[in-house]
């Protein structure tokens, strides 16, 4: 499982390893908030080679993973567990060394403690969103947007579906019978260019319903039709959309409205009073 844990407001790309119960972090991540270097992969390297000389084998044997680069792609990226990057820590001279040390403690005794108790989970990322000023309606539709999607997730897993670029294909294909657009797009129509802005962290409240329900009707079809592979998750994906395309046209008809909106969270920040509707 991915995810992108802050620290200060800047980025640490991680991902959690069920069957060792443990955090993998991006190590040019952290090296760049360490350092602030211009080049923080050179740094390592060059860090690497003064290790290595020093015999200190246990933060150089590092795993490599594929992580999601500013690029867009799924790349190769070293990355090092809490026990290795404590280590890696003592090796790089910057005032936020002990700042970070704690930060890192966090993270591990918050994921723990969310295995073991879901809701905290649901309460922490509650109050991420509401210190950045969105709505609670907003952020309670949000938070379930988040649970149908997981529940999409686990079953196109046990379906045989592959992660990261399957999961990408099927998710734009329920985007498209959705809304008429595919993700990419989506975040361009709505003036998205960081890879790191989340497309349903700028959405409306009726863009993330019609979400919900095209990959609530996704989940629920691949199980009656017991969709095994991509090619039948592909099938599954488009008839789900579809359900919540043909409300979506159904609610513009009647309303004269469309669903599709440029607004996203930028506006919003710019001008605190207002809310998305």
């Amino acid at each position: 499982m991915s995810n992108i844990k802050l620290f200060e407001e800047k980025n640490v790309r991680s991902i959690w390893n069920e069957q060792e119960q443990k955090w993998y972090f991006s190590i040019t991540d952290i090296i760049f908030i360490l350092t602030e270097s211009v080049d923080p992969l050179a740094y390592w390297r060059k860090l690497k080679q003064r290790l290595k000389a020093d015999g200190n084998e246990t933060v150089t044997n590092c795993h490599g993973l594929k992580m999601l680069a500013t690029d867009g792609k799924m790349r190769m990226t070293d990355v090092a567990d809490t026990e290795q990057l404590l280590r890696l820590i003592q090796s790089i001279p910057s005032p936020k060394a002990e700042p970070f040390k704690q930060w890192l403690a966090q993270v591990g005794s918050e994921r723990i403690a969310e295995i073991e108790n879901p809701e905290l989970a649901q309460a922490r990322i509650r109050a991420t969103y509401k210190a950045k000023g969105y709505s609670d309606e907003w952020i309670e539709k949000r938070i379930r947007g988040i649970l149908v999607r997981d529940e999409l997730t686990k079953e196109w897993s046990q379906r045989g579906v592959k992660e990261w670029k399957e999961y990408a294909i099927l998710t734009a294909e329920i985007s498209k019978a959705t809304f008429g657009i595919v993700p990419s797009d989506y975040k361009k129509l709505k003036g998205l260019t960081k890879v790191n802005e989340n497309l349903r962290d700028h959405m409306t409240d009726l863009e993330l319903i019609f979400t919900m329900l095209g990959e609530a009707s996704t989940t629920e079809i691949a199980k009656n039709k017991d969709a095994i592979g991509f090619a039948e998750n592909q099938k599954a994906a488009k008839a789900g959309g579809s359900v919540a395309g043909n409300a979506r046209k159904e609610l513009e008809k009647k309303s004269g409205k469309k669903i599709v909106s440029k607004e996203n969270f930028k506006a919003l920040t710019s001008t605190p009073k207002k809310n998305l509707e």
